[in-house]
């Protein structure tokens, strides 16, 4: 399992394939990852220093290649050049089965223990962002806590955290004019942005989940549905606050600009060359914090493994 002082040394690799034309490769040569355009070395990094590879476009790929990416533990994930991600090969302890059977031997009493818990951590760090901006935001969030502990089931504690997260977007992102939250709708530059590093959390903490041996298509407060990995959902959910914190960050600094983006249809997308400066600016934010998300999947871990002898674990924002 992968430890926190190997997780500091860790690092996540995009590669680019639609910023040149050319037959492009990726291919371990002794212990490092090389990433080749017509038979020339392009860029090389270090296998054991590698966590995740975001392959974006197309790309040659060899069977011996993904033999060694998993036995070195790194996950791999295509991407197309519209930063969806079509396919993963991700490194896992599947063998792990003793976790998996304290995951479905859950019973629903305690699923709505652990998910009033995983929403009561979201809505603190909301609540921290909007106190950042000002106490007078804070009024969309009276007694939600008390309503959260309150909540007699799953149905009524979706129907909080939808309307307080709703209220969340609205007072947060009022100076960038916000509309509202439409995910993969594409109908405006701050839904695609969010959708881009929401995607990017995703990916990262279902590797951390893979890498302890869970099921991640066995959730708690997101039930099961057929091909949705619906404990990632979960896990994600405290978490989100660092790509909505980035974003807004990135507004403030002027980095978001309106040139980068196509509309067609009335919907948004990014132009191919500037996929990098946006994958950089949420992957700054995601590995500034990515050994409290790591912690946070680890305290889950030994809470599903012994919950008398661990608490369920809190991501904190700041």
């Amino acid at each position: 399992m992968l430890t926190i002082p190997d997780l500091k040394e860790k690092q996540i690799l995009f590669i680019n394939t639609s910023d040149s034309g050319g037959d492009k490769k990726i291919r371990f040569e002794n212990d490092h990852i090389v990433y080749e355009v017509d038979g020339k070395v392009e860029n090389r990094a270090s296998s054991q220093k590698t966590l995740a590879v975001f392959i974006i476009g197309n790309i040659s790929i060899t069977t011996g290649f993904l033999q060694k990416s998993l036995r070195n533990a790194v996950s791999i994930f295509f991407m197309t050049t519209n930063l969806r991600v079509y396919g993963v090969l991700g490194a896992s302890a599947e063998a792990n089965y003793l976790l998996r059977e304290k995951q479905y031997d859950t019973g629903l009493p305690k699923e709505l223990e652990i998910a009033k818990g995983i929403v009561l951590n979201k809505y603190k760090n909301q609540a921290t962002l909007l106190k950042e901006r000002g106490e007078k935001h804070l009024s969309v969030f009276r007694d939600v806590d008390v309503s959260i502990s309150n909540a007699k089931d799953f149905n009524i504690l979706l129907g909080i955290e939808g309307n307080f997260s709703k209220n969340f977007f609205k007072a947060y992102f009022d100076g960038i004019n916000w509309w509202r939250r439409e995910p993969r709708t594409k109908q405006d530059i701050p839904n695609l942005l969010l959708d881009i590093g929401y995607t990017l959390l995703f990916n990262l903490v279902d590797t951390f989940l893979r890498l302890h041996g869970f099921d991640t298509y066995k959730g708690v407060y997101h039930k099961l549905f057929f091909a949705r990995k619906s404990l990632v959902c979960d896990m994600v959910e405290p978490m989100r606050c660092i790509i909505d914190k980035q974003l807004l960050k990135s507004y403030n600094l002027k980095q978001v600009d309106r040139k980068d983006f196509t509309c067609s249809k009335g919907m948004y997308s990014l132009k191919i060359n500037k996929n990098k400066k946006y994958l950089k600016i949420f992957t700054a934010a995601l590995m500034e914090r990515r050994e409290d998300m790591y912690k946070y999947v680890q305290g889950y871990y030994r809470h599903t493994m012994d919950s008398k002898k661990y608490k369920q674990p809190e991501f904190i924002i700041n």
